[in-house]
């Protein structure tokens, strides 16, 4: 019995101890540089690392985005265990700005054809700094660049030339500057001309790649990660919070509906956690709701439009300025402003020329709405009597006699007496 146990228990260490089956994960990052693009980068290689994977390959197409995330997925990218290997595609694709760093940053490195790298130069968010800021921010840039390039064996002077010069190139370019490591048709392209090819890892080791065959498997984004990944879009954030406030505004305008409300304060947290992510100037937000505060106004009182054309104004500059993004898509658009703000300012101005009219027209109903009303005097008025109007008879007084039979119009009710006069 114990023989067995013993011999169980080799069995189960040799089994441990044995490579599970190698593979390839995929992850495709097609957008902006931020934190949910990083925390992807970091949960993908992860797996690769607990499943024991050939490699992790990433195809990005990406404007650029921000610094601070790049720089999380350069050191993770530098610290993996798995080679990763950055893909820049399909055919069309680029990788802008941050993509240009986490491109270089790779154990390999390619781009499809058709593609374009480069474009890195750092730009500030919010004030302008001065000369010496900005040589300063630049210098930082150009250094952490340089930090990685020389190790992954690239040209690290024509690299730099992305941070300080801004300068781009197709893949054909990149290839004959030795930026990157080779270019392909697609992906299966590319794990082709890996396979047996061996690469420097950036700890200084050397590893064969073995790709040919192996299976790819994608690793989608979780629902979590999707849905702030939509919300990290500004132009995306700005059209929720502007639905956000609308539903909450007519929750106000119509206490109990609960809906509205709810679907307002969702709408409105939900937006606030995403910029909480992005470079969010907050000061704008007192902008947006100060539009929401003259629309409202504007149905309250009359200001012939005045606060309306306030509040298309200042909610059209809250959304300009909400984002402040290195580049402009990850900026709030001029014509998703204005697409958010006019219909806001249509809407109470239309419902502000209902009340207007309403405001103006004869009142027909309680009281006063008896008041120009034509009648017959029933008895004779001298002053008072009685008289008929509207279906009803009244009691009346009469500023001159007035025989029965009389046509009157009432010119005032005083309680439930009338003031008449002889009618034309």
């Amino acid at each position: 019995m114990k023989r067995s146990i013993h011999l169980l228990a080799a069995f189960l260490l040799l089994v441990s101890a044995l490579p599970s089956a190698a593979q390839v994960l995929r992850l495709h990052i097609d957008g902006t540089i931020q934190p949910i693009a990083a925390e992807r980068v970091s949960r993908a290689i992860d797996a690769a690392e607990a499943r024991r994977a050939a490699a992790l390959l990433i195809e990005i197409d990406t404007p650029g985005g921000l610094l601070d995330s790049t720089r999380d997925i350069v050191t993770r990218i530098e610290a993996s265990s798995v080679p990763v290997i950055i893909f820049v595609g399909p055919s069309g694709a680029r990788a802008a700005s941050a993509g240009f760093f986490i491109l270089e940053s790779a154990d390999v490195s390619a781009m499809a054809n058709g593609t374009n790298t480069g474009a890195a130069h750092p730009v500030t968010i919010g004030s302008t700094p001065d000369d010496i800021m900005k040589a300063k921010i630049e210098n930082d840039t150009a250094a952490f660049l340089r930090s990685y390039v020389s190790r992954r064996g690239h040209n690290v002077e024509e690299a730099e030339k992305a941070v300080r010069q801004s300068i781009s190139w197709t893949e054909k370019e990149a290839l004959d500057l030795h930026l990157i490591d080779l270019t392909a048709r697609d992906e299966a392209d590319l794990l082709r001309q890996l396979d047996g090819r061996t690469i420097h890892r950036f700890d200084g080791s050397s590893l064969t790649l073995h790709l040919a065959g192996q299976p790819v498997e994608e690793l989608p984004a979780t629902l979590r990660q999707r849905v702030l990944g939509w919300l990290m879009d500004p132009n995306i954030a700005f059209l929720v919070l502007a639905i956000g406030g609308l539903s909450l505004y007519a929750e106000f305008n119509h206490p109990g509906a609960i809906i509205p409300g709810v679907v307002g304060v969702i709408f409105v947290l939900l937006t606030l956690f995403a910029l909480n992510l992005l470079p969010t100037r907050y000061a704008s937000l007192w902008l947006i709701a100060l539009a929401f505060v003259l629309f409202a106004l504007e149905a309250k009182f009359v200001s012939h439009g005045i606060l309306t054309v306030g509040g298309i104004v200042a909610l059209t500059i809250g959304g300009l300025l909400l984002v402040d993004g290195p580049i402009p898509e990850m900026r709030v658009k001029l014509i998703v402003s204005l697409a958010v703000s006019l219909p806001f300012g249509l809407i109470t101005a239309f419902l502000m020329s209902i009340a207007w009219r309403a405001r103006r027209n004869k009142i027909i109903t309680g009281s006063q709405g008896i008041i120009g009303e034509l009648g017959v005097a029933r008895t004779d008025l001298a002053p008072t009597g009685k008289v008929f109007v509207h279906g009803e008879l009244w009691n009346a007084r009469a500023a001159q006699p007035l025989p029965s039979g009389s046509p009157v119009r009432v010119t005032a009710i005083h309680q439930l007496d009338l003031e008449v006069e002889p009618a034309p």
